[in-house]
């Protein structure tokens, strides 16, 4: 509500944990050589109050400990909504160039209207801040009018607001999309990592309150890879680096990984159903490529926690969480993305519910896996039961007879208990009953799917 040439933003869940974070920030912002160096001052996320070894794997210490520093060395790091010291010229609309000097004096007042709106004393303190000039008011009474008038729904309507100035929208992840238009100016940004943390949040810590933060995540950074912002052809046309735009490319295709992992999660059960393979067989030399890059990889990302501080259980809780958010999450969100982009449906942001469980059960809800009758968990349950039906048809001997070493072998078992593990939650969730258990919906629907999905399996080999 105010024109000062900084900005602080905090989500409402979080909170200043360092008494010093105000300095620190600034000494960043004013420290600089040269303002396009520092567009805005990102923190880390951390959050306090977590669940023990990270049931629900949002805590992402890992992420901000080695992947987040190495997109910082680019071009700088993405503004992630919180914990972040902006400059408000940036917030404008200002590019780089624009910093010396004033855009305000090469624009009519039909120009600063469409821009900022039609407030006389808020488009005088936009000049003002876009010049680098400090006032302060002489009658507060205007300016309380005014601000009461700016911060009104309708006052952007016909107005730049969100698209060239402030946050912009057109995304359920607008803190991205806007970082995005920031680096496309040529502007870059700083990452401070202070001991102890800026800021402290609380993460979502029950099943479909984490779900539903993971779908929405999903959704605005595809919208943002598919809209005409998009980093595919920021390189050619934007002031970033190359390296940068496959950052962002990285980050923006994260729900894409949804359809691959459903793909190679039936895999294995379709393997066992159909009486097929799609590994080497075990006295095969070329089983070595397949079983080294699992080891490997899997080795590779424990070190990396274990680096951390963190345990065992807190990486496989992180991995078993992945394969359970690609298959359910992460595929809503392109599932909806794709329905937009048919103009078959229209993108709802989700608020993320803060959930305070009470002294009773809080060491059982921060642990265990909550559902509801989400549609979203649907496709985790189906999977599931398909590689039980799998497994019910090695152990029965129901398998179609094949010749040879045709058959299935025993890594696909091995893939398929595999699967079984990572969904270890949903398949507790089929025997328990209240809010740790499946819904009957949502066990009846999946069922009809895992159904289908047999049968198109016994089909396939006549």
């Amino acid at each position: 509500m105010t024109n000062a040439p900084f900005m602080l933003n905090v989500d409402f869940d979080m909170f200043v944990n360092s008494p010093v974070v105000v300095r620190q920030g600034m000494c960043v912002l004013l420290g600089t050589n040269n303002e396009r160096e520092s567009a805005f001052v990102q923190f880390p996320q951390i959050f306090y109050d977590a669940p023990k070894d990270d049931p629900f794997g949002n805590q992402f210490v890992t992420l901000f400990q080695y992947l987040v520093p190495g997109i910082a060395g680019i071009q700088r790091l993405f503004y992630c909504g919180t914990g972040c010291f902006l400059r408000r010229k940036v917030i404008y609309g200002l590019w780089p160039d624009d910093e010396d000097t004033s855009i305000v004096g090469n624009l009519s007042d039909n120009g600063l209207v469409k821009e900022y709106g039609n407030s006389k004393e808020f488009l005088e303190s936009a000049a003002r801040a876009l010049k680098g000039k400090i006032e302060f008011p002489t009658n507060l009474s205007n300016n309380l009018e005014a601000a009461c008038q700016v911060a009104g729904c309708a006052y952007e309507n016909g107005t730049d607001w969100g698209n060239k100035v402030g946050w912009i929208y057109g995304s359920t992840t607008e803190d991205i999309l806007t970082s995005l238009i920031i680096h496309n100016k040529g502007w870059m940004t700083i990452y401070v990592a202070p001991d102890p943390p800026a800021f402290l949040g609380c993460a979502p810590s029950v099943g479909p309150v984490a779900m539903t933060q993971q779908k929405r995540w999903s959704t605005g950074l595809l919208e943002v890879l598919v809209s005409r912002n998009s980093p595919i052809f920021g390189f050619l046309t934007a002031k970033r680096q190359f390296r940068q735009c496959l950052a962002y490319v990285f980050l923006l295709s994260w729900s894409i990984e949804s359809i691959p992992e459903l793909c190679y999660a039936a895999l294995p059960a379709y393997c066992i159903i159909a009486n097929s393979h799609f590994l080497p067989k075990v006295h095969e030399p070329a089983i070595c490529i397949p079983v080294a890059i699992f080891v490997l990889y899997n080795l590779y990302t424990l070190l990396e926690y274990l680096k951390t501080g963190l345990s065992f259980r807190v990486w496989w809780n992180n991995q078993r969480m992945a394969r359970i958010a690609a298959t359910n999450a992460y595929l809503f969100g392109v599932l909806g993305v794709l329905l937009k982009f048919l103009g078959l449906s229209e993108t709802v942001f989700e608020v993320t519910p803060k959930d305070q469980p009470t002294d009773d059960d809080v060491s059982e809800a921060n642990t265990e896996f909550t559902f509801n009758e989400m549609p979203l968990f649907v496709p985790g349950t189906a999977v599931l039961l398909v590689h039980i039906t799998s497994m019910f048809t090695i152990l029965s001997g129901l398998r179609r007879p094949v010749s040879g070493e045709n058959g299935v072998g025993p890594l696909e078992v091995l893939c398929s208990i595999w699967v079984i593990l990572c969904f270890w939650p949903f398949l507790k969730g089929l025997f328990r009953k209240g809010k740790y258990g499946i819904p009957l919906p949502t066990i009846f629907k999946s069922a009809a799917l895992a159904l289908v999905f047999v049968n198109l399996c016994w089909a396939s080999v006549g």
